[in-house]
């Protein structure tokens, strides 16, 4: 057997076992602040260790070091335990190691995002022109997404933010909510674009955006204009009115972005569906497959419905970039870094179930 086969076979074994105990060990970690850098710390060897040495001193720090967010009475925030095939799969992407940014370097990658992304779309009831891009989460979906909104409504003002930056573009009105996801603001800070120009939209008691405030806003705001919504407000689980803030958004040409982080999910239910009525009338859509999905950390997932806007927002040529003229180049949906081959373990999820 060679070095790989033993390390990998080893590695399988221990996570096995790592898995096959994590009902039943305490949910939280066992040890005290500082243990875990004494026990794998120290000064950086001057020779390297042997690697399955190296793979048993992870396991024996992960019995103690680790949350069991696998485990079946882990309640905590609205993080879920990672289902067998998906996990198995994200084995076998570290195992490819594939740099998925472009067809030419990974065309099962391509591929294999081409084929999740109708199968997304056919559980939302989204248009088949819809893009989609795989991100680290629900963050960089809703960053992504925004970053769109950004090129697609200074275009409609006769400005190319991507080419003349942000000195002297028209203002954007952000509508957003208290019960917006922290990751909006987020979002708007790395894209230059602040929270003090923000509008704050009222809410009602269980966090949903309150229809009669944003209408009357909307009446005062000139230029471009994008509505941030939720679907699966993080706190209690309310959902915007979809349909009556896409109509509204219609009416005074403002972009609606929906952060489905938590609840774009439900589509899938024919329970809980209609509460995403009117979701196919938005701009954009962020969610994240490490939630409902059960895919493991980290993974999101940005829908755009105008394509132009989405690839010109991410897209930028190198020279040393073979980019292909007919087939998917992942990189032109997410921000550059985004390689792994994170709509691996989301159709193994998908296919399964």
């Amino acid at each position: 057997m060679s070095e790989r086969e033993a390390l990998l076979d080893k590695a399988a074994r221990l996570a096995k076992r790592y898995l096959d105990g994590v009902g039943e060990r305490p949910v939280g970690a066992t040890v005290a602040d500082g243990e875990l850098q004494r026990r794998l710390g120290g000064p950086l060897p001057e020779t390297g260790q042997d690697g399955d040495e190296v793979l048993e001193a992870l396991a024996a720090a992960a019995r103690d070091g680790t949350v069991a967010t696998q485990g079946p009475r882990f309640f905590g925030f609205v993080v879920g335990s990672s289902l067998p095939v998906a996990t198995a799969a994200d084995w076998l992407v570290s195992g490819w190691d594939q740099n998925s940014g472009l067809h030419i370097l990974s065309p099962l990658n391509a591929a294999i995002e081409e084929v999740t992304g109708d199968w997304i779309r056919a559980i939302v009831g989204l248009p088949g022109s819809w893009t989609a891009g795989y991100v680290t989460g629900g963050s960089m979906a809703n960053f992504t997404a925004l970053a769109a909104a950004r090129r697609h409504t200074l275009k409609a003002a006769g400005w190319d933010v991507e080419a003349d930056g942000l000195y002297g573009a028209p203002p954007i009105r952000f509508l957003v909510t208290e019960e917006s996801h922290y990751s909006i603001a987020t979002s708007l800070r790395m894209l230059g674009l602040g929270m003090n120009g923000a509008v704050r939209i009222g809410t009602d008691a269980q966090g949903r955006m309150r229809m009669d405030e944003l209408q009357s806003v909307l009446k005062k705001i000139r230029g471009p204009c994008v509505v941030c919504a939720q679907a699966g407000n993080v706190n209690t689980g309310a959902f915007d009115a979809l349909e009556r803030v896409a109509a509204l958004a219609r009416e005074h040409g403002a972009w609606l972005h929906v952060d489905g982080a938590f609840g774009l999910w439900a589509a899938a239910s024919p329970d809980l569906a209609p509460l995403l009525a009117g979701i196919e009338e938005a701009d954009s859509i962020s969610t994240d497959a490490h939630k409902w999905l059960n895919v493991p950390y980290d993974c999101g997932i940005v829908l755009c419905a105008h394509a132009r806007a989405h690839r010109g927002a991410m897209t930028l040529a190198a020279a040393y970039l073979q980019e292909s003229p007919r087939e998917r180049d992942p990189r032109e949906y997410v921000p550059e870094e985004s390689r792994r081959a994170r709509a691996v373990p989301v159709y193994a999820a998908l296919r399964s179930l």
